[in-house]
């Protein structure tokens, strides 16, 4: 399928000069296990070997390019100390420091009484100067390879910087010329180079000005990202459409009857998003909408009010949730309504084994059940609906856009319903949901209380335990998040079993833990005893994060407050203020604070806006970080730098629009040209949905 001119660089990084076994892990580590990988990699500073002083004149803590004579070689006597090497100039001495080195490579390296051409860190050491493990060193004809202004790259612990630059030097000379894909009066307007040529000036920057987003080699390659990821949503999308749909319209009397059981009136924003939900279903197209609604707006009985339309009309929907806690609090939060309707409601999770889960299915399949609610369990070959309708996708961001086709494919022409409580801020929304139609729910239900937010020191940690303690003495819940140790799953579970140890001693033994590695029922338990009357406190990780609903749950602490993404931390506190007491977040920060750790801080202190936050969090801190994007399923862009290339990323989507348009099927000079770029970004997948891809 991929076109051949790109066969050189799909081959593993191993095909490159330098990179063998032990180097290729540490390689596809920090950049991709393929030759292309090594082209979006680049360089974020660089090291200037241009300055060539003599020995006399070369000033400590600088790098330099110095041309020295070899005196001596002064072997050493232990592994412990190190091999030095004596050299000159006409205006001093330096030493040369090696560790752990071996005699007959470092005398064939630097033999006496030959000139050789060094360069390195400058250090001051006992009155005298040296270098320790110099970058470069090589004879005096081979000045000009060392002279000059050398990238460096993002590396991983057991990787040299210069193996680094020799693999991407090796992967950017297997680049050809392709066909131009970017529109000629654009390219013209903006002044920006060819794509290779691009890569050529990115990873050969010639000052500190050329590492800058704002290049034109940069900006050229961040907009072949991002237009290759407008580009795969605008394909997806229109092959979503080309699917016939179905108008699905329903009677109203299931939804009146649920309406009528809620103890509360929809606010405007449900009945707004309910209306253009409607409106896609009843067209003959195939729905695909986002309903993007902050913590506890409202998201679910929208959802259900959908589900109840599908149902109407005789047939079924189905509700996914990311884990299972989730999906079992979704069942409990629709029973009570959906009873009153009469709806059949059924959960399949992971869990179900044998005659349990082969009744579900049986019972699905015979029409038996209305509202299917479950985890990626869904998926499964066995699971056959009599006919679904409606798919309703809880937390998206979890989910890639495969699996949104994989459920629709469940059912004839099914719509589909995708919810996110992760406000998105709006540059984000494109490159992640670029394909969807948005219903935004920007109401909080009446009746919701505001949510008194402090930042503390940590060192105030025994003040806190003691006003937590008062709290659940006068019949708060409290719930205590415990932070992510630098991504090991170890030292987490450490340091969450010890607080629970710590605060059980303190407050006795109501206080329950929560975590990633503690089975489904052991968790669920823990949740249950929370919710009902056997726990007072729980220490959790971020397990809880999303939909978790306790509304007695009044206190939350999070410790390490500053190590943790705005988004996350909104999304945690919005576990709190459920009810209609007052509710209190404390957020405790290790000492000290940066300052843009400390604005983030702030930010969430005076504001309960999602929307406003994910922007605010947007400009901090990139798009890389916000939403951890690794957990997210959002695209990870490697050169387009959102904050930086907002602007870039609505072209874009115009440029891809305006494609698929006047070429639909890629088959012009223009879209061929396209083909080779969408390969070019792994975006295979896409491709193979065109016609005659």
């Amino acid at each position: 399928m991929r076109p051949e001119n790109l066969y050189p660089l799909f081959a593993p990084i191993t095909a490159l000069a330098g990179v063998g076994p032990r180097l290729a892990p540490l390689v596809e580590k920090v950049a991709g296990p393929h030759v292309v990988d090594l082209l979006w990699h680049l360089p974020y500073a660089l090291i200037d070997r241009r300055f060539t002083p003599k020995i006399a004149d070369a000033p400590a803590g600088r790098i330099a390019t110095i041309e020295v004579m070899v005196d001596l070689h002064i072997p050493s006597d232990s592994a412990r100390r190190p091999y030095r090497v004596r050299c000159s100039d006409e205006t001093g001495e330096i030493t040369l420091v090696f560790f752990h080195a071996k005699r007959d490579w470092l005398e064939k390296l630097l033999p006496v009484g030959e000139t050789r051409i060094v360069s390195g860190m400058i250090e001051a050491f006992n009155e005298g100067l040296q270098i320790t493990h110099p970058d470069h060193v090589v004879p005096s004809d081979r000045r000009a390879e060392v002279m000059t202004i050398e990238p460096v790259y993002p590396l991983t612990a057991g990787l040299p910087g210069k193996v680094m630059v020799k693999a991407v030097r090796g992967a950017v000379e297997r680049t050809q010329d392709l066909a131009e894909w970017l529109d000629p009066a654009y390219l013209r307007r903006q002044a920006w180079p060819t794509w290779r040529e691009a890569l050529r000036q990115a990873h050969a920057p010639d000052g500190e000005a050329s590492l800058s987003p704002m290049t034109p080699a940069r900006q050229r390659l961040a907009y072949d990202e991002l237009l290759s990821n407008q580009l795969a949503l605008a394909l997806v999308r229109a092959s979503l459409r080309k699917l016939a749909g179905r108008p699905i319209v329903g009677d109203g009397g299931l939804r009146q009857r649920i309406i009528s059981s809620l103890p509360f009136s929809l606010t405007g924003a449900q009945s707004r998003a309910l209306a253009e939900i409607d409106a896609d279903m009843a067209l003959p197209a195939r729905m695909l909408r986002l309903l993007q609604g902050d913590v506890g707006s409202g998201k679910t009985v929208v959802a259900l009010l959908a589900m109840a339309a599908a149902v109407e009309t005789g047939a079924q929907a189905a509700l996914m949730a990311p884990t299972e806690i989730l999906a079992r609090q979704h069942l409990a939060t629709l029973e009570k309504p959906a009873a009153a309707a009469g709806l059949r409601l059924a959960l399949l999770t992971g869990r179900d084994k044998g005659k349990t889960r082969q009744k579900i299915l049986d019972a699905l399949a015979a029409g038996q059940i209305d509202i299917l609610i479950g985890t990626h369990a869904l998926f499964q070959e066995e699971v056959v609906f009599r006919d679904l309708a409606l798919a309703v996708i809880d937390e998206q961001h979890r989910f890639g856009v495969h699996q949104r086709l994989d459920l629709a494919a469940k059912g004839h022409a099914v719509d589909m319903l995708v919810m996110t409580a992760t406000p998105i801020p709006r540059t984000l929304m494109l490159t992640a949901y670029g394909d969807m139609d948005v219903s935004r729910l920007d109401e909080k239900p009446p009746g919701r209380r505001p949510i008194d937010t402090r930042v503390l020191p940590l060192a105030r940690l025994d003040q806190v335990t003691e006003g937590v303690g008062r709290a659940i003495k006068a019949g708060a819940k409290v719930y205590w998040i415990c932070p992510l140790v630098d991504d090991s799953e170890k030292l987490d579970l450490a340091a969450v079993t010890a607080r629970h140890g710590e605060l059980r001693e303190l407050l006795g033994p109501r206080v329950g833990l929560v975590h990633g590695r503690m089975k489904g029922p052991e968790k669920d338990a823990a949740m249950a005893a929370f919710a009902g009357d056997g726990l007072d406190l729980l220490v959790a990780t971020t397990v809880i994060e999303v939909g978790v609903n306790v509304p007695e749950a009044t206190v939350m602490v999070i410790e390490h407050a500053e190590r943790f993404g705005l988004a996350q931390l909104h999304q945690l506190r919005g576990r709190i203020g459920r009810g209609d007491k007052d509710s209190t977040c404390l957020l405790l920060y290790g000492a000290p604070l940066s300052e843009n750790a400390k604005s983030r801080l702030n930010i969430l202190r005076d504001s309960e806006d999602g929307f406003r936050i994910a922007e605010e969090d947007l400009k901090l801190r990139g798009a890389g970080e916000l939403l951890g994007t690794r957990q997210s399923g959002l695209p990870e862009f490697r050169m387009a730098d959102l904050a930086q290339h907002g602007d870039l990323l609505a072209t874009a989507r115009d440029d891809a629009r305006l494609i698929l348009e006047t070429d639909p099927e890629l088959q012009g000079a223009r879209g061929k040209a396209l083909r080779t770029l969408l390969y070019l970004f792994e975006r295979d997948a896409v491709v193979k949905t065109l016609r005659s891809g």
